[in-house]
């Protein structure tokens, strides 16, 4: 990183360009990693106790967003020289955490059919529902993390266009497929509303809680992932990117409630142990006849 940060053009560019549109808050930054911090333990603990490995990539990150405030604070006690490598890192982690999120969201659901053996209520097979909505979200955080790496090693600003375009892109794919999910989400609660006695699973569970959990971490990573669009669209000189403040309320504390909500309302608590501590194979009723499926 230290070779593209003291090249003569790269070092034009930065003299010309700001990192930030705004002093840093130290005051902001010091909370956030601190209460991220504190989420990723209490996570690690979750999951580690509940056995729900399915959640190690929410876990990972929340482990991100802590790291993104922390490389903040470290630019913030820098004003106004900034360093470029936490300048990148803050910019990756935070924009990269939320596709870890929504990993173990879409995971989640899954399980939730699983468990009520409801896979006729889903418009999309249970062996199928995981794997679909996590390659979405691998391709956007393939992409994401592809442009962050493009803008990284930018010496041009066509470099630095195409590396936004490129996070751009991945934003529209995670907004996509989690818009499906979203849909698909409602489409299974109407069904299994309609016709209660319509599943043959664990009748303990308590579904409807779940759902609405799931709905409420999908709205508001959904919120956050619309204002990143927006932010990029701008670009560097919008409006979203002129005042810190945008960042913490429309990234940074809907992704801390998002964190906190399933810190309360764990899937150990709410799927109930036996979900997921077994990887045994799970009988099922799919498409009108019985078929073997371990849980994804």
């Amino acid at each position: 990183m230290s070779d593209f940060a003291t090249h003569p053009f790269f070092s034009s560019l930065i003299m010309t360009y700001k990192l930030y549109n705004y002093d840093p808050s130290e005051a902001s930054a010091i909370p956030f990693c601190a209460v991220f911090g504190l989420a990723t333990l209490i996570h690690l603990v979750q999951l580690i106790r509940a056995r729900s490995w399915f959640m190690i990539s929410f876990t990972i990150g929340v482990t991100f967003e802590a790291i993104g405030y922390l490389c903040r604070y470290i630019n913030s006690t820098e004003t106004p020289d900034w360093q470029l490598k936490p300048y990148i890192g803050q910019s990756l982690f935070l924009l990269l955490a939320p596709a870890l999120f929504a990993a173990s969201i879409y995971m989640i659901l899954g399980r939730l059919i699983v468990a009520l053996n409801a896979g006729s209520s889903s418009i999309i097979r249970p062996s199928w529902l995981t794997k679909i909505f996590v390659i979405g979200d691998v391709l956007s955080f393939m992409m994401q993390s592809g442009g962050g790496g493009f803008l990284a090693s930018a010496k041009t600003p066509d470099q630095v266009n195409m590396g936004e375009h490129m996070i751009l892109g991945g934003l529209f794919v995670q907004l996509f497929f989690f818009g499906f999910f979203i849909l698909a989400s409602v489409i299974f609660h109407r069904r299994m509303a309609a016709s209660p006695l319509r599943y043959m699973g664990d009748s303990t569970i308590p579904w409807i809680r779940c759902m609405k959990v799931l709905y409420a971490v999908s709205g508001l990573i959904m919120v956050r992932s619309i204002y990143r669009v927006v932010e990029y669209a701008q670009g560097s000189d919008g409006a979203l990117q002129s005042k810190e403040a945008f960042l913490y309320v429309f990234d940074g504390t809907l992704m801390l409630i998002c964190c906190l909500v399933l810190v309360v309302f764990h899937p150990s608590k709410l799927l109930g142990g036996h979900t997921y501590q077994k990887a045994d194979e799970v009988e099922m009723l799919t498409g009108g006849r019985e078929e073997r499926l371990t849980y994804p």
